[in-house]
């Protein structure tokens, strides 16, 4: 029988060789000889004891190849037979929730061009719908987190829009009605909100500090990029507005970070000098990226091109944050923080995420979506909080978006932490949730191997900063 390799992917972090093992999602360090064996493998498939001989003629000894290539089965790095894919675990009949994101409002004051919700490529149909979640809607939607939680001992809630703060008033009734709920219950629950920064204030921010609400404020980085689609309906650009009042909030709000979400488009695309405004120069926390979701020939759209340039400027600022790293200092960069996360919490995913698993959004109307994104969207509705969620939708939803079922992703060794890509995005792109975000294949395996390794050189030289991701969430 022949040897051959079983989902591995080997990198380099600082001084030393790693496999990445894409059926268990670990990472292991290797010495030459291991490598050894692993590339020869990679060449053609071989018997042991032919295996064994060419470590012989490579200098090593018969023992030591016999041991390292026992090692290397045991880890299922390498196996008998040619490499097949392994079908994942199938999911629980029930699933306690964890979160769930309530878009208290559909309404926005900004017209941003790019908006999911609002802009060209929306999917939502708010036609007709309340626009602003009520009391009622809130407590049972309170009510169906706690019930359906299980025995979580903690639950999070997350106030979306449309902008959130427009229906301000009814969040702090939120929090109240929660907080009392949980007491009752012997639960904990945290609150966080996203919001444009727009409707700030200082009663507002207050309210937030000291009622500990993460807060994420969507901004596009400088005031150029920002005022070039974060706009008012009258054409007006937002950055002068939203600027003092994210750092009274950054000023005030000190018990929880507040972090800064990016939205790149065709017009935000210099990653370094939009980091460097937002963390340093405003004072976020953490500053997280992601490209614009939208059909590929919108003048917005980040093409193939713009990508590679991305990808280059996040490999600069992740080498910045690995450097930070080794002197044990916060840097700030999220997309390495989150994937840093994962791979230390040997995340391997069937499904891209938690929506309608262990999250759920809840629009103004009371229906429940499989999350934020796809709220007040007919077509994708799974259920009435009233009434709870249709099982037969919600097994539909994750069936299809099932790693299982993206054929493409089969021999992809990233698979385990990107599961086929968003939901929201392959429905956008190809007009089906379960598609495989192909047009992101190549960058997402990129971004995997630099962010491999960055932990790994953080492994081996300073491994207690992997501490900090041992309880940072890792979707």
């Amino acid at each position: 029988m022949t040897l051959s390799l079983s989902g591995v992917h080997t990198f380099h972090g600082v001084d030393v060789d790693f496999a990445y093992l894409v059926p268990s999602g670990g990472i292991v360090a290797l010495d030459g000889i291991s490598m050894a064996v692993l590339k020869k493998l990679e060449q053609t498939s071989l018997t042991k004891e032919a295996l064994v001989e060419q470590m012989v003629i490579s200098g090593y000894s018969a023992e030591a190849a016999a041991e390292s290539i026992d090692e290397l089965e045991s880890v299922r790095a390498i196996q008998v037979g040619a490499s097949i894919y392994e079908p994942s675990q199938p999911l629980p009949d029930e699933f306690p929730l964890q979160s769930i994101v309530l878009n208290v409002t559909n309404q926005c004051n900004l017209s941003c061009s790019y908006c999911y919700e609002f802009g060209e490529d929306k999917i939502a149909t708010p036609e007709g719908k309340k626009k602003f979640m009520d009391m009622e809607t809130a407590k049972a939607s309170v009510d169906y987190l706690f019930n359906e939680s299980g025995d979580r001992a903690s639950v999070h809630i997350t106030f979306f829009g449309g902008e959130t703060l427009m229906n301000f008033p009814l969040m702090k009734q939120v929090v109240a009605y929660a907080r009392q709920e949980a007491e009752e219950r012997g639960r904990n629950v945290e609150f966080s909100l996203t919001t444009n920064a727009t409707l700030l204030s200082t009663t507002i921010v207050e309210f937030l500090a000291e009622n500990g609400v993460g807060v994420t404020v969507s901004m596009d980085g400088t005031k150029e990029m920002q005022d070039k689609f974060r706009i008012f309906a009258n054409g007006n650009g937002s950055y002068d507005i939203i600027r003092p009042k994210v750092q009274e909030l950054i000023a005030k709000h000190t018990n929880r970070p507040v972090g800064a979400r990016v939205t790149m488009t065709s017009g935000a695309m210099d990653v370094r000098k939009i980091y460097q405004h937002l963390k340093h120069e405003l004072g976020f926390h953490e500053v997280a990226f992601a490209p614009v979701t939208t059909s590929p020939d919108r003048l917005y759209s980040i093409g193939e091109p713009g990508m590679d340039s991305v990808l280059r400027q996040f490999s600069e600022l992740a080498d910045e944050y690995l450097e930070h790293a080794l002197r044990g200092e916060h840097h700030g960069f999220s997309n390495v923080s989150d994937t840093l996360a994962e791979l230390h919490q040997g995340v391997n995913k069937a499904l891209p995420c938690g929506a309608g698993l262990g999250m759920v959004g809840v629009g103004p109307s009371g229906d429940i979506a499989p999350c934020h994104r796809f709220v007040d969207s007919d077509e994708h509705v799974m259920g009435h909080i009233t009434t709870g969620i249709d099982k037969e939708k919600r097994a539909d939803f994750l069936g299809r978006g099932n790693i299982d079922t993206k054929y493409d992703c089969h021999t992809c060794w990233a698979r385990p932490l990107c599961a086929g890509g968003c939901h929201h995005e392959a429905y956008v792109r190809y007009g089906d949730t379960g598609h495989a975000n192909l047009h992101y294949c190549d960058w997402i395996r990129s971004w995997t191997n630099k962010c491999l390794e960055i932990y790994g050189a953080i492994a081996e030289k300073n491994p207690s900063f992997l501490q900090h991701f041992a309880e940072r969430k890792a979707a």
